[in-house]
Order: C-alpha cells, then structure tokens, then sequence
C-alpha cells in the first residue's frame, strides 16, 4: 500500500488549518508536541506500512471512498470520520493521523480485534470546502463563513449524509434550526451505500464516528432506544478523555442519522464530537480509541 498521498493530505490539511496549527500547540520550549511527534514518525514509517487499504465505494462526483484495516483479530470494530466532509474538515485529519499511528505501531490493537477506519465518507463535501489536493482555498472559503454557512457539510447531490440513512427516514430533516435535504429514499445517496454494505461486509460489533463540535460523546437510538453496549462504549471513549458524556441527543429533531440505523440493527454506534473544528485533539482522541480497543480486547 501506498500511504504517500494520505500523508500528503495529512500535512496540507495541517498547514491549511490556518498556518497557525502547530504554533498554537508549540511549548514555550520549543519541544515536539504529540501532534508533531505522530507526523514525523509517520513518516519515517511510510516505507514499512502495516495496514491494508480498500476502496468500498465512491462518492456522487466519483471521488473513492476508503477504508484502512489493522490486525485480523475476530472482534470487528469501525471508526468513521468526514460524514460532513469539508465542514468537518477535522475529523478527516483525525482519522488519517489515527491511520498513520497505527501504521506505525500495531501494539495497542489487542490481538483478537480488527481496526477498520474510513477516513472521509464525504469526499466531495471536502473537496467543496477545500479545492484541489485538500488545500483550503482560503480567500473563496474563509474558515468563519463555512462554519456558519454549512459549506462542505453535504454531499454533491446537497444532501446531508447523516440523515440519509434507514432509521426514522423523512426526505426533509434539521440541523440547527434549517431544513435540510435526507435525499430521495433512505440511502439514496452512494455514499450512505458504502457504509451500510460494508457494515454488512464487516459486521462491527462497535462503530465510533468523529464529528465536530460539541465536546461531547453521544450515544445512540431508533426506535427501541439505547442499546446497554452503546451506553457502555459512550462512556469508555468518554472517561478516557475530557469529553461529556449524553445518552440520547434532544437538542432538536433528527431523522436517518448513521449511528441511528445501526442501533436499528443492533450495533452500538457513539458520536464523538470533538469541542473544536481547528485541532483534531490528539491526545484526547488517541486516549478514547485505545480505551475502546481495551474494552473489547481479551
């Protein structure tokens, strides 16, 4: 496999976040942050990679859609990020920095579990808020106006993936007081396709998605409300780090939300929202999915 081009974006996404990224994280001693620590192992480490790469799908402008497996224990287990592609833009470095450590070091996957991450499930969205080669095209879409106007948010066809999937499906649905496209029938959409046929393929006995920003974790419900296993995980990721922990989202109405339909299928499913759309909040987010891989290891 060739991790080159997901190392690319890695560090364009860094330095785009505002050329501030690094600096803003830099002791006062000038000593390596964490951060830095993980992107320069990772590439001292790209010639000897140890994941395995897989397209599952593509988006509606043709844009692929991956995923990146470690270890082959029998314990599935799948991390999400980019449902909202460029407006949480974040997440998708989260997950590729995730991709690269563990390319690195495999240590901390117990042996019976294997790790599936799919980085971006909305390349589009990203490649509408970012432009060529994941570089923010700062003057067209300054950071502040995206945050408020959603740019990036959905995909191609201008539908909110996280309400395109089989869990209370309505064509229209909210977010933050709008209304918003759920597209034309649950999982009109190709890249809602991809996740629910390869959740079928791998069948995950747990899937964390990483979204931006509330600083909470949430768990997740359809019709039969929270499942004990979602409960459980929501708080392992939430105690290993600062984020708060929230049983069930009331802020406003939500239909055909991802983690929604898998507790529909009987798969604990949480939302990690990070507390920023600036900082991928390494260690905290390192913390939790270590804590996760702890809570199914044997």
């Amino acid at each position: 496999m060739n991790q080159t081009p997901k190392l690319v974006l890695v560090v364009l996404l860094i330095l785009v976040a505002g050329g501030f990224f690094f600096a803003t994280l830099k002791a006062p001693d000038n000593t390596p942050t964490p951060l830095e620590e993980v992107v320069t192992e990772t590439i001292s480490a790209v010639a000897t990679p140890t994941s395995t790469q897989s397209i599952i799908g593509s988006s509606v402008e043709g844009r692929e859609i991956e995923t990146y497996t470690f270890g082959t224990g029998e314990t599935d287990l799948l991390f999400v990020g980019g449902v909202h592609g460029g407006y949480e833009w974040n997440s998708v470095l989260l997950a590729y920095t995730m991709i690269d450590y563990f390319s690195y070091d495999t240590g901390s996957i117990p042996t019976n579990v294997t790790v599936h991450i799919i980085p971006n499930l909305n390349p589009d969205g990203l490649f509408a808020a970012t432009g060529l080669s994941g570089i923010f095209a700062a003057t067209d879409v300054p950071n502040n106006s995206m945050h408020t106007s959603g740019v990036g948010r959905f995909n191609a066809n201008s539908v909110d993936l996280n309400r395109n999937f089989d869990c209370k499906w309505a064509p229209e649905s909210s977010w933050r007081g709008a209304t918003v496209s759920a597209g034309s029938h649950a999982f009109s959409e190709p890249e809602a396709q991809s996740l629910r046929d390869y959740v079928n393929t791998i069948s995950p006995e747990g899937v964390v998605f990483w979204h931006s920003k509330a600083n909470n974790v949430y768990a997740s419900e359809c019709e039969n409300g929270v499942l004990p296993e979602t409960l459980t995980l929501m708080r392992t990721y939430s105690d290993a780090t600062s984020y708060g922990a929230v049983p069930l989202f009331n802020a406003y109405p939500i239909t055909g939300d991802a983690e929604g339909w898998l507790a529909s299928i009987n798969i604990p499913a949480i939302t990690v929202e990070l507390g920023s759309r600036t900082s991928i909040e390494w260690e905290q987010n390192l913390a939790g999915t270590e804590a996760v891989l702890n809570m199914y290891g044997k």
